[in-house]
């Protein structure tokens, strides 16, 4: 009994520090949450290939943050979105585009202050990031916040982080999960106006190929017969040709008569 207030007294006490490490540790998670990020248009062309996809830059959406903090892209499997962690350093532990979908279910890249994404966009302006353009720093693990490209179809989900220093201020909603373009066999391909694939256009175009290599040899053969054949012919002897010399007679320039 003696200790039973004290013991009460310092469960109170240590009740608001549990909450405010709770919610550190999942990442603040009462961050002002804005309008997620979308695909571009598809008018543009390019909007998803096998390993990146085309997004329209936040413009307009952190309009309450200073003129310095800096905007970041998150790209995570879905798996990562229920338990991410807003308060873990873009290229750490657990950041790391490199080991993506190995130890990494996240990573951050793309990163640029809030000056590059103006509100309202001038005309004229590119207003779009392709996710995964870069290969030189694919593997290279001193960039561990490489915009590379994405290891296989996905699907992908993504939103953007604004960070002042490295304290998180601003997040927008997570997008909607992104399915990235497959490669087809060549041979299932279709062409437009026939029902043949590509695979028998090919063996066409190869016994064309061959055809026409056959008819040149024959022609060829052709050729060195008819030249064989005149070579052989016997030509006949050219008549003689019979030159005369003749002697000329110098006429010389008889003297003027004298008057």
């Amino acid at each position: 009994r003696p200790h039973s207030c004290p013991r009460h007294s310092g469960a109170r006490t240590m009740l608001p520090l549990l909450l405010l490490l709770l919610a550190t540790a999942h990442g603040l998670d009462d961050l002002p949450t804005l309008v997620a990020p979308v695909l571009a248009s598809s008018s543009l062309g390019g909007q998803k290939t096998a390993s990146t996809f085309v997004l329209d830059q936040p413009r307009c959406v952190f309009t309450n943050v200073s003129k310095d903090t800096v905007i970041w892209l998150v790209v995570a499997d879905p798996r990562a979105v229920p338990d991410f962690n807003n308060s873990v350093e873009p290229g750490g532990p657990g950041r790391e585009f490199q080991q993506f979908l190995n130890s990494t279910f996240a990573y951050m890249t793309l990163n640029t202050t809030i000056l590059n994404y103006p509100c309202p966009k001038n005309p004229g302006d590119i207003t779009v990031l392709r996710v995964g353009s870069e290969t030189r720093c694919a593997k290279d693990k001193k960039r561990p916040t490489c915009n590379g490209p994405l290891p296989g179809p996905g699907p992908y989900r993504v939103k953007f982080l604004a960070l002042d220093g490295s304290k998180p201020v601003a997040q927008t909603a997570w997008s909607e999960p992104i399915t990235l373009r497959t490669a087809q066999p060549s041979g299932n391909i279709p062409v437009p106006g026939s029902g043949h694939s590509a695979g028998m256009i090919a063996l066409t175009s190869i016994l064309s190929i061959l055809f026409a290599i056959l008819l040149a040899g024959l022609v060829a053969m052709l050729l060195w017969g008819s030249d064989a054949s005149s070579g052989s012919s016997t030509f006949s002897k050219p008549e003689a040709v019979t030159v005369q010399r003749y002697n000329t007679h110098h006429v010389y320039d008889q003297p003027a008569a004298r008057l």
